[in-house]
Formats: structure tokens, sequence, C-alpha cells
């Protein structure tokens, strides 16, 4: 059995790619498939799919909407290209399905899919299909969603929903043993502030104005992005040694991310799709600041979708000088914690990554 992943430009829909490899290699043991990822060229799918042990290939890719003619323009000549490329690499791996995880480094691959009668199982890691699903949607042959919302946008027949597939790690991690291996105090109040995996700089500046008097009281796990991080670092080389201690400054993390979710308090965070799957696994409540990435991608149906079911609170991007006190008034309210932990393990899907890849193997005939 051959298995082609595709799907790139942010972590969001990376991630779930390399959790249904994993959950196939469990479910083949012994008879693992022959698995390959092909991805975006020049971003971090290469990195976090390798480190996962899979194959790679890369193929151009860009936004299909580029905010201008030119833009656009310059999205479908990457298409043309891109699609050109996995005809190639396709035609020489001869996959029995590709699992198409969204964004617009899909697109060429699952175009060149269906163009060579490929079996293509398209997952949508979002609430709201962007460009890239609904264009993908129209040849799938199987379509696979996150939550009940997002159902309504395809068709009943092909489209069942699945959950978010995360990491075993984010459902195991616990928090004594998460802190410890972070090196972090065991009794500090702690929060965690990402910017997923392209860092998210307005959100890494209103942060820093306020470090100081949040490190009076907790520590901070702060993953910035490489674009912030060295002027994020001479700063915290300012604060006093006793606050330094408290202020954990990352680029990025991989390995590491479910035990920084475990040994958090309270997160703030961008609404990539990400969170729909791993906030849930790990029960860490959330202040979520949507925001738009590369083509438009927008990020606020997720937000309401988690605040709709209690299980963060969103706060616009407009108004993130309330952050601070946002901040400060849910790390002390302990009932309100408790109550958003309880939604979120209501949201908790751990057989995602086992029925998208049971999904893989019955597309495939094993």
């Amino acid at each position: 059995m051959r298995i082609a992943f595709c799907g790139g430009g942010t972590g969001g829909h990376v991630y779930p790619a390399l959790a249904v490899a994993t959950a196939l290699r469990k479910l083949t043991e012994g008879h693992e498939p022959e698995m390959l990822y092909i991805g975006v060229r020049g971003k971090l799918d290469r990195e976090i799919a390798t480190r996962e042990g899979l194959r790679f290939r890369e193929v151009t890719a860009g936004p299909l909407r580029g905010g201008s003619r030119l833009g656009t323009a310059r999205g479908g000549m990457k298409l043309a290209a891109g699609t050109a490329q996995a005809l190639a690499i396709l035609r020489g791996f001869k996959p029995d399905v590709v699992f198409a995880s969204g964004g617009y480094g899909s697109v060429g691959v699952g175009l060149a899919a269906r163009t060579l009668r490929c079996k293509l199982l398209l997952f949508l890691p979002d609430v709201e299909a962007g460009l890239a699903v609904k264009t993908l949607a129209k040849v799938a042959n199987q379509i696979a969603v996150t939550v009940p919302p997002a159902q309504a946008q395809f068709p009943g027949k092909r489209t069942v929903v699945t959950g978010y597939p995360v990491r075993e790690a984010f459902f195991t991690a616990e928090r004594v043993a998460a802190r410890e291996a972070l090196g972090l105090e065991p009794l500090l109040p702690t929060l965690l502030v990402s910017g997923a995996s392209s860092g998210a700089s307005r959100l890494n500046h209103a942060v820093s104005s306020w470090a100081t008097e949040f490190l009076e009281i907790g520590q901070l796990i702060h993953l910035c992005g490489h674009g912030d991080e060295a002027w994020l670092r001479a700063g915290v080389e300012m604060l006093p040694k006793e606050l330094q201690e408290r202020y954990y400054l990352h680029a990025y993390l991989h390995e590491e991310m479910p035990q920084a979710l475990a040994a958090s308090d309270l997160a703030v965070m961008r609404s990539g799709a990400s969170v729909l799957g791993e906030l849930p696994a790990a029960r860490l409540p959330a202040i979520l600041v949507p925001g738009e990435y590369e083509g438009g991608y927008d990020q606020h149906a997720n937000a309401r979708f988690m605040e709709e079911n209690e299980a963060a609170v969103v706060l616009p991007q407009e108004r993130i000088e309330e952050l601070q006190s946002m901040v400060m008034y849910l790390i002390n309210n302990d009932t309100r914690l408790t109550n958003m932990r309880e939604a979120l393990e209501r949201l908790s899907r751990p057989e995602a990554a086992e029925r998208l890849a049971g999904l893989v193997m019955e597309m495939a005939g094993a």
C-alpha cells in the first residue's frame, strides 16, 4: 500500500497528515505502507515531515488569492507549475490514495492525483473551507471534516465528521511531568503564548509590553517564530535575573509542544486549525486572537466555534490592548478555567487519527 500526503503552508495543515501517518503505522504493524509527503517548497513542511520519518518531495505553491490581480496571477502560475511537478512525482510513486489536508500546498497535488485517477481523500481541518478545500472538494472521492458545522459545506454522501487528528502525546502528557521536563517551576501560574508555526509579530509585541508584570506572579512559555526571536531575546536578557529564569522563549517547538500545553494553565494563541484538536486534547483553556495569514486564510470561524462551545475566549486583534487584563482575570479565575476544561473535554476526539487512517485503508482496499 502506497499513501501520499499533501497540504501545507501552515502547521495546522501539515500536522494532521502526520498524525494520520502515525496511526497508519500502528494499524498496519508488520505491513507498514510506503508513505510520501509532498509539501511546499521553502516552508516548514520539509522540517516537520522529515522529523516524523516521512520521505519528502516538494512542489511550487502559493496563495490562490494574492490580494491583487498581480498576486492572484502569481498564485495561478505557481499552481500550474506545482501541478506539473506533482504529476511527475505521483507518476513515479503510484499511490493508492492521496490524503490532502488543505492549504494552498494541497491544490496542485490534489488536482494531479485526480488527473491520474488516484483516489483522493480530502480533509478540512478548519471550521470553514477556504478556496483550496473548495477547489478540491469538487473532485475528491471522500471528504472528512473536523467538526459538525463544517459538514454542511459539502455533499452529504461523500462527507464524514472525524475530528482533528493530533499526536497521542497531547492526550497523555501530564502537568507535573511536563513542567519538570521543560525546567519550569512546579507551582507558578503558567501562561503559554504561541503564534503557531508562522509566529505572530503583533501578538509578540503586545505580550512583550507587559511580560515583565506577568513574570512578577507567574512564568511564561513564549513561542515567537524565527522572525521576532532576536529582539525578544535581547529584551529578556535585560530583565532581572529572577525574571529571566521565568521567561522560556523559543522560536518554535515540535516534540515538546504537548508538554508545553500540558504544563500551562492558560494559552494565548492564534486560531489556526490546530486549536480545534490540540487544545481539547490537552484540556487547555485559551484566549484566541484570530489572524489572517497569506492568501486571506481566515481564522475567525475556528475561534467562534471554540467560544460558542465555551472552550475558549475570543479577543479581536483590534482590541489587543485588552489582552493583559484578560490574561490576569482568567489566570486567577479557577472556576472559569475549570468550566473551560470541561468544555474542552467534550470537544476532544482521541479517535480522530485512527478514524482517518481507517478511511485511507478502506479507500486503498486494504
